[in-house]
C-alpha cells in the first residue's frame, strides 16, 4: 500500500515534484535585456517637429515586425528628416521575451535626442535609428569590445573560446547569420566556453562573414577575462563562463539531454525535494510579479482614472484640438508637444502630448498625476486631466492666452508689456507657489525645473507653476534625496549638479536664477554657447559687487522710470535677493518662506556670498537616470540625464 501525506496522497506528491521541475525546465526565457552600450550620432536632428512624428512612426512599424519575427526595419519620412530604424533579438530568444527586450531598447534609445542617430546593444537584442539607410553596413569606426574582469580564467578556458569563436563564425556563416556553440573546458569539470554569435539579417552572407570575422579577432582581447562582447555596426558576439544561453523548446526533438529524476521511496527526500521546489517555484513568481509591477500600475490608473473626473477619453482630446493640428501647436519641448484645444462645453484647455509613450512607466505616469492633481493653488497650473488609454500619454491643462514668462523677458519688444510693477508681482507669485510646494502639509513637492519657460502667464500676467514632470515629493524625515540629476543645466544647484543631494534648497536656487533672468532680460547662458561667457548669475554677481549694478537692468524696465529713485531701490534689493538664493552653500541660501517674506516686507537684507564658479558644460556626471527619456538638446550625451529644453513629463 502507498504511504500518504494527510490529504495528499503520495503519488500526487511525486507527480507534483515532476510537473514543477518540468514547468521550470520550460518557462520562459531571459530577456536578457540589460544595457551593454548606447552610442549617440553627432548630428543635431533637422526639425523636431518632423523628425519626433518619424521616428515614432517607423519604431512602431517596426513594433509590428518585433512581434512576429523577432526582426524589424522600418523607413519612415524623407529628406534631412528620414528616419531609418533597425531592430533585431539574438536567435536564442523566444518571441516573448524578444517583445520585452525590444521594450526596454526602445525606452533607453529616445536618450539620444535631439540627435538624429543612435545604436543600442542589450545582451538580448539590438537598436539602431539613422537619418540614412545603413542597413547594409557592417563596420564602423564606432566598433568595440566590451569585456568583462570580474574572474581571470585559464589558458585551458582561453583555447576553449577561441574555438567556439571559430565553430561559431563557421556555423552562423552558414545558418542565416545565427549560432551558439558550448566548448568543454580541458582538465575541469563541467565548466564550459559558451559562444553567441548574430548578424543584422539585413546582411548577406559575405558582409556577416566579415563582419564576425572582426568580432571575433576583437573580443579575443577580452581573454584571459571571463566575458566579453564584441558590439559591431553588423553583428554581435559574446563569450562567457556562464551559460548565459536561452534554451528553444524541443518540439519533439532529440535535442539536449534527458534529465531522469530518480524518486526514492523516503518520504522525508521527497518532502525536502517538493520543499525545494515551491522555494524556487515562489522565487520565480515574486521575480515575474515584479516585472509585471508596470503594467499592474497601468491597471491602478486606469481604474482610477475611470472612477474620476480626471479621466479624458482620447477621442475627446483629438477632437479638440483637431487631430493635433498643427495650427493649434503652442510650442514644443523635448519629449512634448503643447496644443491649444476646445471642449464641447466651451472651456479652453492645453494639452501635452508626450512623444515616447512607454507603458512601464506607468508607475511613474500614476504618481505624476496624482501629485499634481492633489495640489490646488492660485500661482500653480492646474491639471485638469490626463488619458492614458489612447496610443499616447497626454495631460490636459488649463489653458492661459500669455503662454509663458520666457516670451515676454527675452523680447525686447513683448519686454516692453512688462514693467516692473508686473515684473514684482510675477517674482512674489512663483515665490508664493513654491511656498505652497514645499511647505504643504498634505505633500511636500521639489519642483526640479523652475525657469521661465515653466512659468505661465494668466490673461492678467500672473505667474502660474507649470510642468511637474520632474517633481518629487520630500519626507519630513529626510534630509534630503539622493536622486539621478534631471533639470535644465544653469538652473541648476552646484550641490545637486555634482552629487545628486536633493533638497528644497535645489528649487531656492532656481528661483534666485529667475529672479535675476526677471530683472537683467537675460537668459542664463549655461551651456548655449560654445565660447565663454559668464552666466546671468556671476555677471550679476560682479557688477553687484562693483556697484555698477544698473547697467545689467532691462533697458525695458527704465522707459518710464528713469528717475524713479524709489524703483531702482526695489529693483535693488529683489536683485540682492535673487543673490541670496544662488548662494554656493546650500545651508545660507533661505527658505522660500523666508524669501518670499523678503520679498514683500523692507526687512534688512543680509549680504550676500559668493555664488559657484561652475561651468556647467564641462561638468562630467554619469548617466544614470532613472527615466531614460531625460536627455535634451544640446547636451553632449555623457550627460544625457540633463534637460535642456522644457517639459518631460515621465
Amino acid at each position: 500500500m502507498e504511504k500518504e501525506f494527510p490529504f495528499v496522497p503520495f503519488r500526487y506528491v511525486v507527480f507534483f515534484v515532476m510537473w514543477t521541475l518540468f514547468l521550470l525546465q520550460t518557462a520562459v526565457g531571459d530577456p536578457r535585456s540589460q544595457t551593454v552600450n548606447i552610442t549617440c550620432g553627432h548630428q543635431l536632428e533637422h526639425n523636431s517637429s518632423v523628425f519626433v512624428p518619424n521616428f515614432v512612426a517607423t519604431m512602431e512599424n517596426i513594433s509590428e515586425q518585433m512581434r512576429t519575427s523577432g526582426f524589424g526595419a522600418a523607413v519612415t519620412g524623407s529628406g534631412p528628416d528620414i528616419n531609418y530604424g533597425l531592430a533585431q533579438c539574438y536567435g536564442d530568444l523566444s518571441l516573448l521575451d524578444c517583445v520585452l527586450c525590444y521594450a526596454e531598447a526602445r525606452t533607453v534609445l529616445p536618450k539620444c535626442f535631439p540627435y538624429n542617430g543612435g545604436r543600442i546593444y542589450l545582451d538580448g537584442c539590438f537598436m539602431r535609428s539613422e537619418n540614412y539607410d545603413f542597413f547594409e553596413e557592417y563596420t564602423g569606426p564606432s566598433d568595440s569590445a566590451m569585456c568583462g574582469n570580474t574572474t581571470r580564467k585559464s589558458l585551458s578556458f582561453g583555447e576553449s573560446v577561441r574555438q567556439a569563436l571559430t565553430r561559431a563564425v563557421e556555423a552562423a556563416t552558414s545558418s542565416n547569420g545565427y549560432a551558439t556553440t558550448q566548448m568543454a573546458v580541458p582538465g575541469t569539470v563541467k565548466e564550459s566556453a559558451y559562444v553567441l554569435a548574430d548578424c543584422w539579417r539585413t546582411l548577406n552572407a559575405s558582409s556577416c562573414r566579415s563582419c564576425l570575422d572582426n568580432a571575433s579577432a576583437s573580443i579575443l582581447g577580452c581573454l584571459p577575462w571571463s566575458e566579453g562582447r564584441a558590439l559591431n555596426t553588423g553583428c554581435f558576439m559574446r563569450y562567457s563562463d556562464k551559460d548565459f544561453l536561452n534554451r528553444a523548446p524541443e518540439n519533439g526533438s532529440s535535442r539536449g539531454t534527458t534529465v531522469v529524476i530518480v524518486v526514492t521511496v523516503v518520504s522525508s527526500v521527497v518532502v525536502f525535494v517538493l520543499a525545494l521546489a515551491i522555494g524556487v517555484y515562489i522565487l520565480k513568481r515574486k521575480n515575474i510579479e515584479k516585472k509585471r509591477r508596470g503594467s499592474n500600475d497601468a491597471e491602478k490608473l486606469v481604474h482610477t482614472l475611470n472612477d474620476s473626473s480626471l479621466n479624458f477619453k482620447y477621442s475627446a482630446i483629438e477632437k479638440a484640438t483637431g487631430a493635433f493640428n498643427e495650427a493649434n501647436k503652442l510650442g514644443q519641448g523635448g519629449f512634448g508637444t503643447v496644443y491649444k484645444g476646445v471642449l464641447p462645453d466651451g472651456r479652453e484647455i492645453a494639452v501635452k502630448r508626450l512623444f515616447f509613450n512607454n507603458r512601464h512607466r506607468a508607475a511613474d505616469f500614476y504618481n505624476e498625476v496624482n501629485m499634481i492633481s492633489s495640489v490646488e493653488h492660485k500661482n500653480l497650473v492646474r491639471l485638469l486631466g490626463c488619458s492614458c488609454s489612447g496610443p499616447e500619454s497626454l495631460l490636459i491643462y488649463e489653458y492661459l492666452p500669455n503662454r509663458s514668462l520666457d516670451r515676454f523677458i527675452f523680447d525686447p519688444i513683448r519686454g516692453k508689456t512688462l514693467n516692473w510693477e508686473k515684473r514684482h508681482e510675477i517674482i512674489v507669485g512663483t515665490a508664493e507657489g513654491l511656498v505652497y510646494l514645499h511647505e504643504n502639509s498634505n505633500i511636500r513637492i521639489i519642483h526640479r525645473d523652475i525657469k521661465a519657460s515653466n512659468i505661465l502667464l494668466d490673461s492678467r500676467l500672473r505667474a502660474k507653476i507649470a510642468d511637474f514632470g520632474l517633481a518629487r515629493s520630500f519626507q519630513d524625515d529626510k534630509s534630503h534625496i539622493s536622486t539621478a540629476i534631471a533639470g535644465t543645466l544653469g538652473y541648476m544647484a552646484p550641490e545637486y549638479l555634482a552629487h545628486g543631494q536633493l533638497t528644497e534648497k535645489v528649487d531656492v536656487y532656481s528661483f534666485g536664477v529667475l529672479v535675476l533672468e526677471i530683472v537683467t532680460g537675460r537668459q542664463n547662458n549655461g551651456s548655449k554657447t560654445s565660447e565663454y561667457m559668464d552666466s546671468v548669475v556671476i555677471t550679476t554677481w560682479k557688477h553687484f559687487r562693483s556697484g555698477t549694478i544698473e547697467e545689467l537692468y532691462d533697458p525695458n524696465l527704465m522707459l518710464h522710470n528713469h528717475h524713479d529713485s524709489n524703483i531702482k531701490s526695489d529693483i535693488l534689493r529683489v536683485v540682492h535677493i535673487g543673490l541670496l538664493c544662488t548662494q554656493e552653500l546650500q545651508s545660507i541660501r533661505p527658505t522660500m518662506s523666508k524669501t518670499l517674506e523678503m520679498l514683500t516686507k523692507q526687512e534688512q537684507l543680509p549680504a550676500p556670498t559668493n555664488p559657484p564658479f561652475v561651468d556647467e558644460r564641462t561638468m562630467e556626471l554619469n548617466d544614470t537616470c532613472e527615466d531614460p527619456f531625460y536627455a535634451l538638446r544640446g547636451v553632449p550625451s555623457s550627460i544625457a540625464t540633463i534637460s535642456d529644453s522644457s517639459f518631460c513629463p515621465r
